[in-house]
């Protein structure tokens, strides 16, 4: 998908620190001062950038995220699906455009879902870690979601082998230690598609969005996440219809009576060759 600038004045000076966002690559260099005892030097190393993305639709912008910037569209498309905006055949455009203070997706869904989204209530900022954007209820936030259903196990030892695996895919976190990432496994636990992102729920959504970019069948292999299993994640793994969430780090209590009610199998503490599996746990073998 070709990007483009979007010819807009900057309302920040060229000389300012947080103008040239929307052009920010994914990992900079940045130099910084070292204290060590009584010894002070100047070094330098790669940080994450975060960089504000607006989702647009139909020209009503809805949220602002702070996102990794790269894969953008691919974030666009699979927060829009497990958000529930709109199906994938229902996105008609996907459209990114960079300027100085940040990046515009612009994205096209028939005027019915449009129309619903904005009686949502106001558009929203979105920090790094946030779950809940354009959700104003307490009642949109613990929305029951969809039961996915899927009869057929995953043996333990693909769980370890995506876990193994995984690290090879986080290219941004490498030098940064900073990103989350979320990848999708096969059924025998090769990991064959992932991205990365400074917020682990929009690893998930872009992610998401490749896989259902690329055709991948969501009931035919798992998920595999960097971050804790947060109940939101396992929300946009029921809409998606991937029955098996596994996570390098501990769930949320909330997060397991997600999985409960949705039918997932959530597997967490995925280190070496253990881990512990809070729901379904006869999916796996």
């Amino acid at each position: 998908m070709k990007e483009t600038q979007r010819d807009v004045r900057p309302t920040l000076d060229a000389g300012h620190p947080l103008f040239g966002l929307g052009y920010a690559h994914p990992v900079e260099r940045r130099e910084f001062v070292r204290l060590r005892d009584d010894d002070t030097r100047v070094e330098d190393a790669t940080v994450a950038e975060e960089t504000p993305v607006a989702l647009i639709y139909n020209g009503w912008p809805h949220v602002v995220m702070m996102c990794t910037p790269a894969d953008v569209d691919d974030f666009a498309v699979g927060f829009t699906v497990t958000e529930e905006i709109a199906t994938l055949g229902e996105i008609a455009h996907v459209g990114v455009a960079r300027y100085s203070q940040g990046i515009e997706v612009q994205l096209a869904i028939p005027e019915a879902r449009a129309e619903a989204l904005r009686g949502r209530g106001r558009s929203l900022v979105g920090r790094t870690g946030c779950g809940l954007c354009g959700v104003t209820t307490i009642d949109d936030a613990l929305r029951p979601g969809r039961t996915v259903g899927a009869d057929e196990t995953i043996a333990r030892e693909a769980l370890y082998r995506a876990g193994e695996e995984l690290p090879a895919w986080q290219t941004f976190n490498e030098g940064t230690g900073a990103v989350h990432a979320a990848g999708w496994a096969t059924r025998e636990g090769h990991v064959v598609l992932a991205r990365e992102d400074v917020g682990r729920h929009n690893a998930l959504d872009k992610l998401i969005g490749a896989m259902l970019r690329a055709g991948h069948d969501a009931s035919d292999g798992f998920a595999v996440v960097t971050s804790r299993a947060s109940y939101e994640l396992v929300q946009k793994c029921a809409v998606a219809g991937i029955p098996l969430l596994a996570a390098i780090s501990r769930p949320t209590g909330l997060a397991v009576r997600m999985a409960e009610a949705a039918g997932i199998t959530l597997a967490a503490l995925l280190r070496g060759r253990s881990v512990n599996v809070y729901s379904r746990p006869e999916r796996v073998r």
